[in-house]
Order: structure tokens, then sequence, then C-alpha cells
């Protein structure tokens, strides 16, 4: 039951920011010490299904009619360009920027999912790094948890 509750606050979470999983993923944890690995798995794969809406919302964000006349302005168009360039024929500094924002929240990790969506970066590539990022940004949350309550 706890993993399921996990999964859906992680869900929840990844659309809205308010939630944070990590406190609710410490709170689980000091319930369930021996689910360890399956909370994390759990709050990992919710973050994902998550993000991939993001991602997807990405993809399609120039149908919105308000997002596309802000895309018109001279600034918002630079800003894009800079990013397209950045982006574009470097997989490797696309998949280490997803991979950090995934594991450390920095930058925040929906505006990189959105951002990759708009970039049009591989779905795998952005599947791939986000699983990784999150995993380990909830292994940590998870492991420094149990070593907390271990200490008390």
């Amino acid at each position: 039951m706890l993993f399921w509750s996990v999964l859906g606050a992680s869900i929840a979470s990844a659309l809205l920011p308010l939630i944070n999983i990590e406190a609710i993923l410490a709170v689980s944890i000091s319930q369930a010490p021996s689910h360890a690995w399956a909370l994390v798995i759990a709050a990992t794969v919710g973050q994902m299904l998550g993000k991939i809406l993001w991602y997807w919302g990405g993809m399609h964000i120039d149908r919105a009619p308000w997002v596309s006349r802000q895309l018109q302005k001279p600034k918002a168009k630079a800003s894009l360009e800079r990013w397209h360039e950045r982006a574009e024929g470097r997989p490797w500094f696309t998949a280490a920027l997803l991979f950090v924002s995934a594991a450390t929240g920095f930058p925040p990790y929906a505006v990189t999912a959105v951002l990759a969506g708009t970039l049009r970066v591989p779905f795998w590539i952005f599947l791939v790094t986000g699983t990784l990022g999150r995993g380990l940004r909830f292994w940590a949350v998870v492991y420094g948890t149990s070593s907390v309550l271990d200490f008390l």
C-alpha cells in the first residue's frame, strides 16, 4: 500500500512542484525501512511519469496562442535560439544538463523537462537521464534518512 501511495504522491509532485516528494519519501522510509528500494523505484517511476507530461507539453507548447505570441517577441526568440544552438549537435551537453537537473533540482527539473520537449531532445535521452538522475536523488534521500534514523 505504501508503494502505491508514494507512486501517486510522486506523480502529483511531478505535476505540482509545491508537493515535496522528498519529504514524503523521508516520512515513508521511516514507516517501512525494509522497503527502501521499492520506495525509491516508486518515487522515480512516478516522477518520470509526471515529467513526461511536462516534456510532451514542451513539444506542443507552440500550439497555445499566448505562448506562440510570446515566442515571437525578439527577446524570447533570441533566448530560444541560444538554447537550440547549445543543444543542437551536443548530445552530451544536453544529456548532462538533464541529468544534473534531475539529480539536483537545479535548474528546476520541470523547467528542463519543458525545455527538452521544446528543443525536441530525443525522448530516450530525456527518459534515461531523468530516470537515472531522479533515482540517484531519491536513493540519497532514502539512505540519508535511514542513516539519520539509525543514528537516533
